[in-house]
This record gives C-alpha cells, sequence and structure tokens, in this order.
C-alpha cells in the first residue's frame, strides 16, 4: 500500500496477514514482545494466531496482555519491565489503538527506563533509543499502525496526552481487514468515526496540504459507503478492506497534517477519574458542535473571524459536505453519529457540570493547527458544555 513519503512505516495490506506477521517481523528482532488488550485479542483467536506465526518464523515470544481500553503509563512501565526481563528485542503491538499507542511507549520505556509518564505531552528527539515495532491493527480507525503518536494517561498527574517523536513510527504495519469481522458494533462504530474524524481533520487542519486532502476525501466516501451496511450486519470482505484502507488513509493524515480541537478536547478527557469513554466515541460527543462553531467562522456567520472566511478549510467543508451527500459537514456528521448509535453526552456518561472546567484546564497540545487558531478558555467551555 503507498504512503506518504514522509510516512517511513511499511504497510502490508491484505487479509490473511495475521498468519504472515512472523514474516514481516523477521530480520527485526529475535525475541517479541506481543503487547495486547485483556480479552478480544484471545478470545477471537487472533493472539494465539499471532504466536504461532512468530514461533514458527523462528522467534521467541512473551505476552504482554494488561493494556486497558485507555492505556495508563503504569501498564507501559509494568510492560517495558518485562520486556527488560525477558530480553525482548521487538515489540509486536496488537490490536486496537490503545494496544498500538502502548506498544509504541512501550518500546520506548523498554530502552530509556522511564517512567513513562513523564515523556506524556513530550516530543521524543530522533536519537530516542527505542525497540523495534511491528503493528498488528484489529479495529480500523485509530490509523495508529502508521503514526508518531501515543496517547496515553500519566497516572501520576492524571494528565492524558500525547507521546510523540518520529522514533514511533512503527517499522511494518500488517493490516489484514478480517480481523475487522469479529468487532461488537458498538466498538466497530466508534473506531470508524474516529478514521471519519482523521479524514475531516487531515482536510481542514493549518498543516493539511492537497495529499492529505485527497487521502480525506477518498476516506469519507469509504466509510460512508461501508460503515452503514456492517451496522446493519451486512458483512462482506469488500466493506472490511474498505474501512481498513479508510483508516489507514486517516492515519497517514494525523502523521502529515495532524489533528484538530477536537483531538485535543477528548484527550482532556483522561484528566476526568472514572470517565470511561473511548476515543472514538469522545469524539462523536464534541464533533457536532466543533464543526458547527467552525463552519459558521469560517463561513461568515456570527462568529465569523474576517480573513478566516478565504481560508481552504471553507472550501473543503464544502467538498466533504458534497461527497457526504449534505448540505454542510456538522449534519453528515450528525447523521453518521445517529446511524452508528453514537449519540450521548457527556452528562450521560457521569460528567457533572462543574467537571468542565477541569476538562478545559486538562487542554494541551497544538491548538494552533486547528483551521480557527485562536481558541481560547471562554471558546473551550463552550464546546464543552454544548456536548455536555
Amino acid at each position: 500500500m503507498e504512503l506518504d513519503p514522509a510516512v517511513p512505516t511499511r504497510v502490508e495490506f491484505g487479509r490473511g496477514g495475521l498468519d504472515r506477521i512472523g514474516a514481516a517481523a523477521r530480520g527485526h528482532g529475535t525475541h517479541a514482545l506481543v503487547v495486547t488488550g485483556r480479552t478480544a485479542a484471545r478470545t477471537h483467536g487472533y493472539l494465539s494466531r499471532a504466536l504461532a506465526s512468530l514461533r514458527a518464523a523462528g522467534l521467541r515470544t512473551t505476552v504482554y496482555d494488561r493494556v486497558s481500553a485507555n492505556p495508563r503509563s503504569d501498564e507501559v512501565d509494568e510492560g517495558a519491565v518485562l520486556a527488560r526481563r525477558s530480553g525482548c528485542d521487538l515489540v509486536v503491538g496488537l490490536g486496537g489503538g490503545s494496544a498500538l499507542d502502548a506498544a509504541k511507549c512501550i518500546a520506548v520505556t523498554a530502552c530509556t527506563g522511564g517512567p513513562t509518564g513523564e515523556l506524556v505531552g513530550v516530543t521524543l528527539g530522533r536519537d530516542t533509543p527505542v525497540l523495534p515495532l511491528l503493528a498488528v491493527p484489529t479495529t480500523a480507525g485509530s490509523g495508529s499502525e502508521v503514526t508518531k503518536g501515543a496517547t496515553i494517561t500519566d497516572t501520576v498527574r492524571g494528565f492524558r496526552s500525547g507521546v510523540r517523536g518520529e522514533v514511533l513510527f512503527p517499522r511494518v504495519a500488517v493490516v489484514d481487514p478480517d480481523l475487522v469481522a469479529t468487532l461488537p458494533r458498538g466498538v466497530l462504530a466508534e473506531t470508524a468515526f474516529d478514521a471519519f474524524a482523521h479524514a475531516v481533520e487531515g482536510s481542514v487542519a493549518r498543516q493539511a496540504t492537497a495529499a492529505s486532502r485527497d487521502r480525506a476525501r477518498e476516506a469519507v466516501v469509504l466509510i460512508a459507503d461501508a460503515l452503514p451496511p456492517l451496522l446493519r450486519g451486512e458483512d462482506s470482505p469488500a466493506a472490511r478492506e474498505a474501512l481498513a484502507r479508510a483508516a489507514v488513509l486517516g492515519g497517514v493524515n494525523v502523521a502529515t497534517a495532524g489533528t484538530c480541537l477536537p483531538h485535543r478536547l477528548q484527550q482532556a478527557m483522561g484528566s476526568l477519574p472514572g470517565l470511561d469513554v473511548s476515543h472514538g466515541r469522545g469524539l462523536a460527543l464534541l464533533y457536532p458542535g466543533w464543526l458547527r462553531h467552525t463552519e459558521e467562522r469560517l463561513t461568515g456567520g456570527r462568529h465569523a473571524g474576517g480573513p478566516l472566511a478565504a481560508a481552504p478549510a471553507a472550501e473543503e467543508f464544502a467538498v466533504l459536505a458534497e461527497l457526504l451527500g449534505s448540505d454542510t459537514v456538522h449534519e453528515a456528521a450528525e447523521r453518521l453519529i445517529a446511524s452508528a448509535g453514537l449519540g450521548s453526552r457527556l452528562r450521560d456518561r457521569g460528567v457533572d457540570a462543574q467537571d468542565i472546567d477541569t476538562l478545559v484546564r486538562g487542554v494541551s497540545g497544538n491548538l494552533a493547527n486547528d483551521p480557527v487558531p485562536d481558541a481560547d478558555a471562554d471558546y473551550l467551555h463552550t464546546l464543552y458544555a454544548e456536548a455536555w
């Protein structure tokens, strides 16, 4: 699969790829730490197949299967200690975005000694030592298999943000669309919306390029066509391949064009202890308000931002809306959210109104990549309040 030249990851895309990961890993190490979640990969037989392929290729294996849905720094530290004690010289991430993000950070912390929490919110230097990483996504959404970042919660500071750096690019990504077939409907919807968000943001971000816009347009069409029948239970290899491809395209956009304000707002949800909401569902909570406010500002509505009215993002929103068969992108997103069963509010997830200030204080990262880069605390509060 052809990627942007700025993304060094080699992607092996195709059905049955899980059973070929041993060949993909050969030459990168001799003893693999396989990092995965607590249940899904084992329940569906993916872990046993991965281990069999690696062992058949002559690699030794050690399993770390304690990654949470929103990975924590203490889990990464535990995995890194296991890697060092076992003499692992390769990390294989097997799972959704959480498992892949944890695997990336374990690959670093196994070399640096940690603690991982100190890396949260940091951009790593090119000379940071790291174990080679093989990424095997079992969902179609995060695109983490081709990105240079990982989202982790620092359990000491109660702070959730990104660990970033060129060294976090996986050496190889093995993308097997058949693995999507076992996803529960809710997980399928959440992860696909994550891919949708990566496409939209990669098209309107300040760092967007002609190439990222082309990828975004392809991805939103793939998702719009493939997701509804899959959610209705009409499974097909073609639909699974479409979603898997859209996820990779979105991941490349994350790596090259970056993300916008919704990702910063969603990451800050990690600052609320006990708030258990997936990345994709968190984005769905925030997206209607962010899209509506941004479209209004860009096109001269009541929140108009003057010179921003002529920004390329305004034209791109119109293109995406047309591709999605809607007058506006926020209407198309609301329709997608409703059909996917992702329509809820922060208060439905146990968030109190007074928690909004905590969320605002937890926002970190690059806000200037948003198409409307003048976000202040009042605007962040407005977006959270509307999601609440």
